[in-house]
């Protein structure tokens, strides 16, 4: 059965890669920040992708890196940092969110959540079960995925949250369709699995891929994908979903089809 987060919106999906910014290093809005999430839903965005971490105050917040460094020059970890520092770090640059404030402020949204640290893990669960709906959570650890799944049913959510395979799930999809042998086990309460088109020299989208996850209703989402061209190349060959920095462009490129 579909899961509601992805019933009622376009197809192919159009997930903002950590909202939308201006291109170029001028711009003052960054990546995960309020003004980067307005700026994909004023373009249409449906979807946005994004990444959470837990702060020194314990608050899950939205940051994807593990510490300051590039974002501010700051070597400190983001998990030594308080959340007011934070915000009043990020102020001039699109402003903080916490993943309720993200939640609450833009409702009609669907949100991919990235879980970057087991620390997060169980306190997002609480967060994210009353909009279980519309939010997907994953991460490169499966087992760090399925915590945070098990906290979302914990806490009361009404339905387990959408998700994406991590690491393993993804490897084993690969090498099972690539043989020709069912991962529908691997798969197992999993609704996408997202992946780079290829990691290194090994192509990882492939239609063997692409037709074993169709038969277990898994939907492949491509990232990050920011040439028109290769848009419409991924979705051609079966990407239900491309994971890019440009949702301005994807929502009109992948429009036309």
């Amino acid at each position: 059965m579909t899961h509601p987060y992805f019933t009622g919106t376009r197809h192919p999906r159009v997930l903002a890669h950590r909202g939308l910014t201006a291109s170029g290093e001028d711009s003052s809005v960054w990546e995960n920040t309020a003004g980067a999430f307005a700026a994909a839903h004023a373009a249409g965005a449906e979807y946005i992708e994004t990444d959470c971490r837990v702060t020194a105050d314990g608050d899950v917040v939205l940051f994807h890196d593990e510490t300051l460094e590039r974002l501010l020059g700051d070597p400190r970890p983001v998990a030594d940092v308080r959340t007011f520092e934070l915000a009043e770090l990020l102020a001039p640059h699109g402003g903080l969110l916490t993943v309720a404030d993200a939640l609450n402020g833009f409702p009609e949204v669907r949100f991919n959540i990235d879980v970057k640290t087991d620390a997060a893990a169980e306190p997002i669960g609480a967060v994210v079960a009353p909009h279980a709906h519309r939010v997907l959570l994953t991460s490169f650890s499966d087992a760090r995925r399925r915590r945070a799944v098990d906290a979302a049913l914990a806490a009361g959510a009404a339905m387990r949250p959408a998700t994406s395979g991590g690491r393993r799930t993804i490897v084993v999809l690969r090498l099972l369709s690539a043989l020709r042998l069912s991962p529908a086990r691997a798969l197992r309460d999993v609704d996408a699995v997202q992946i780079p088109e290829r990691q290194g020299p090994i192509r990882v989208f492939t239609a063997s891929l692409v037709r074993a996850a169709r038969r277990a209703g898994v939907e492949v989402h491509v990232w990050t994908v920011n040439d028109s061209d290769d848009m419409r190349r991924l979705v051609a060959a079966g990407a239900d979903g491309i994971v890019t920095d440009r949702a301005d462009i994807a929502l009109k490129v992948l429009a036309r089809r």
